[in-house]
């Protein structure tokens, strides 16, 4: 009898490209060998997965790397399967025209993608001292709330870093540049988050079987690309083929493989900063698995 394992992820083109190789989706059976697993794929927007990995819901499950410390009791964050940002990331966009400075001079309010995301806290560490507040909007208005002038601006996440001129939105800051620029790291976004209980649950080394599932699953979708792109273009909100190609490309690469020691620094870096300002609470230890 096959282990059932629950893998939750935002419908968006990135994850959608890496996990497919995982489940039967048309019904010949997973694309690699699974073993003595049978995944089932849920996709539901980042902020809710956020919000449900607080209560365990999935064996394992996308989240924001800024909400990390708040379920590290319950979750490891998997090598694998991370989207980094390097020297790109979300944008802050606006309205009008206007320099970086010049927007947080003026005490503005911003529309973000959720109160645990990674691209709120990125924003909060920009900030720094400077007063600025923030409301909560479904990531797929936010460019629709900011053109209406509802908000002084707001951060886009997923395509909206590549669509937002097809809006009249003018780019402020890249978050992910400004942070390459300030720390010569790439700025961690979404993680792959495992739970810990998965060996007492099945077996002792259930944990590095089915994490080796998850690399395998990331490798086979790469090398067959074109498969891959077939399907999660299904999940671009409307951008063609190419655009979902270079979406991809920005977030399923090396870094996707594994975070290396490099990417470690930058979530330690990350989640330090972000503790700084009061973000996400501070957290002794990062464990990768």
């Amino acid at each position: 009898m096959k282990h059932a394992i629950t893998l939750a992820h935002s419908p968006d083109p990135d994850d959608a490209f890496m996990w497919w190789p995982l489940a039967d989706i048309d019904g010949s059976g997973p694309s690699i060998d699974v073993g003595d697993f049978e995944f089932e794929l849920v996709m539901k927007d980042i902020e809710t997965l956020n919000t449900e990995a607080e209560e365990g819901m999935y064996d394992i499950t996308a989240i924001s790397i800024a909400h990390y410390p708040t379920i590290a009791h319950l979750y490891d964050l998997t090598a694998c399967g991370a989207s980094l940002g390097d020297g790109y990331g979300p944008k802050i966009v606006s309205k009008k025209a206007t320099t970086l400075e010049d927007l947080l001079a003026s005490n503005p309010k911003f529309a973000v993608p959720g109160l645990r995301t990674s691209a709120l806290a990125t924003l909060r560490i920009l900030a720094g001292e400077h007063t600025i507040t923030w409301e909560p909007v479904e990531f797929t208005e936010i460019m629709d709330v900011v053109s209406a002038g509802l908000f002084d601006a707001g951060v886009v996440i997923h395509e909206g870093q590549l669509t937002y001129e097809e809006h009249g939105l003018f780019e402020v800051c890249d978050l992910g540049a400004w942070w390459k620029e300030t720390t010569s790291m790439p700025l961690p976004l979404g993680g792959n988050a495992i739970k810990k209980d998965i060996d007492s649950r099945f077996d002792a080394d259930a944990t590095s079987k089915i994490t080796g599932l998850l690399l395998q699953s990331i490798e086979y979708a790469m090398a067959n690309r074109e498969q891959s792109l077939a399907w999660a273009t299904q999940w671009g909100r409307g951008i063609d083929m190419a655009c979902t190609d270079e979406f991809v490309e920005m977030y399923v690469n090396r870094w996707t493989l594994d975070f290396g020691e490099n990417g470690r620094k930058a979530v330690q870096q990350f989640l330090s900063d972000a503790a700084s300002v009061g973000a996400v609470p501070e957290i002794a230890t990062i464990e990768f698995v």
